[in-house]
């Protein structure tokens, strides 16, 4: 019983939970990855007909295979909604291996060491894939088979159990199996539940017979009885017990703030900071931005001559705006504008819209790419942002928000970002219950901070980017 739970169960590294089924899945395309690499070697030197100067093959493959796992990360391709159908994965691994392409023509421009030769290495992606795509339909029939999902019973099915419910229904718990709902004393009236358990035997023998991995609890009222002895047979059994935010925190990525109090914040693991982590962070942005300057600094200047142009040369490229950063501290923002120069011409701060009439013909492009947003590298260098960061507000929307979200305040503990986990696991945010739900993965991100968050946030951008995800 413990081996099937640590397969189902998530992985917490840096702070931040994966599922162990695809730390496990990582593992077996790495080395499918590795494999069609030498598949291809193979296949392009078929009459042993190799280069004197070749060198060995396990250094050219271990890039390879990086490369191309780095761009499946990037594509969300080790997400849970991104297995729902065979034709969808296909095209997702597909569309990593174009993307991965990219990085690997540039690694072998570098580093001419490293190639495979003329046409191996569109060899080695089409094995890639081939392996991969086989790799998930045996991985996903063998999860389904022995329903290795991990198992969830809900103490609980009045009010507060409809979260979970409702979350589950959304999708957003997808990949969970929610074996029940267990009423409890106390519980209001809450949706219908499906199904609610009405067990007749002790707790731990249920989730033994069933193969409970977690239990959630989710009673209305705790203080009218849970079963304590019960509960605490199932830890001692291996069995996770977590209470509802938790939950959410590992499962959904996020702090739900309809549920949350203000002991769970201090009381709970995270929110570390340190002089050292700091100074990482710091260097990091640094050497990231003198590295990606020289390539962005021509696209920056095309991008100014163009939009000169269309405005006939009688508006600023350059859009400069208050926002508010580390510590309620204001800063100047830099952007490409993007809008009309009269788009707020009666001095009220306005949210974004979809299709917003403001937008000029050029700024739907540069938003729709991001590429508005390259001039906040000097924000960066500035030090008022970070690259991995909650997205700044501006002063009246952080004054409206604050009023009315609780805790709103607390993204301010942390510098900026010009991507940030928001970003990634929700659209744009254009109203106070966007801005809440918003806040929900921000404060995610404060509390469980650490460079792997970082990189994996940056990887993801590439697809929130590429399929224009959240542009307004």
């Amino acid at each position: 019983m413990a081996t099937a739970r640590f397969f189902r169960h998530s992985t917490q590294f840096f702070q931040h939970y994966i599922p162990t089924e695809f730390i496990i899945l990582g593992i077996f395309e790495f080395a499918a990855l590795i494999a069609a690499f030498y598949m291809a070697v193979e296949l392009r030197f078929a009459g042993g007909h190799w280069p004197k100067d070749f060198g060995p093959v396990f250094p050219k493959a271990l890039v390879f295979a990086l490369i191309i796992q780095m761009s499946l990360i990037a594509m969300a391709g080790y997400q849970r909604h991104s297995q729902d159908t065979i034709e969808h994965m296909a095209l997702r691994v597909a569309g990593s291996m174009v993307l991965g392409m990219v990085p690997l023509g540039l690694v072998y421009y570098l580093f001419p060491q490293f190639v495979l030769g003329r046409g191996g290495v569109a060899i080695a992606v089409l094995f890639g894939f081939l392996l991969i795509v086989i790799t998930r339909v045996f991985f996903k029939r063998i999860e389904d088979d022995r329903d290795l999902r991990v198992k969830v019973l809900v103490l609980g099915a009045g009010e507060t159990a409809d979260l979970v419910q409702n979350a589950h229904r959304s999708g957003e718990l997808s990949g969970l199996n929610i074996v029940g709902y267990v009423p409890m004393p106390g519980d209001r009236e809450g949706k219908e539940k499906d199904p609610v358990l009405a067990l007749d035997t002790p707790l731990i023998e249920f989730v033994e017979k069933a193969r409970i991995d977690e239990i959630v609890l989710a009673a209305d009222d705790r203080r009218k009885g849970l079963p304590v002895q019960d509960l605490l047979d199932c830890k001692m059994s291996g069995v996770e017990v977590l209470d509802l935010l938790t939950f959410f925190e590992r499962e959904a990525g996020k702090i739900r703030l309809d549920i949350m109090n203000p002991s769970w914040l201090y009381l709970s693991d995270g929110f570390r900071e340190s002089t050292f982590a700091r100074l990482g962070k710091r260097s990091f942005d640094l050497a990231l931005c003198l590295l990606l300057l020289p390539l962005a600094l021509p696209i920056m200047a095309v991008i100014s001559i163009v939009s000169l142009v269309d405005s006939s040369f009688r508006e600023p490229v350059l859009y400069r705006q208050t926002r508010v950063s580390e510590n309620g501290k204001l800063f100047t923002i830099y952007k490409f504008r993007s809008m009309c120069s009269e788009a707020e011409k009666d001095g009220v701060a306005r949210w974004a819209e979809k299709n917003d009439p403001r937008i000029t013909r050029l700024g739907a492009v540069l938003r729709k790419c991001r590429l508005d947003e390259l001039p906040q590298l000097f924000n960066v260098l500035k030090g008022d942002m970070s690259f991995v960061g909650p997205r700044p507000e501006r002063p009246e929307f952080v004054e409206q928000l604050a009023a009315s979200i609780p805790y709103y305040n607390e993204r301010h503990r942390v510098k900026p970002g010009l991507t940030g986990w928001a970003q990634i696991c929700y659209s744009y945010g254009a109203s106070e219950e966007d801005g809440l739900e918003k806040l929900q993965y921000d404060l995610y991100y404060v509390k469980n901070y650490s460079i792997m968050i970082d990189l994996l946030i940056l990887l993801q951008t590439a697809e929130v980017v590429l399929l224009g995800k959240g542009a307004h």
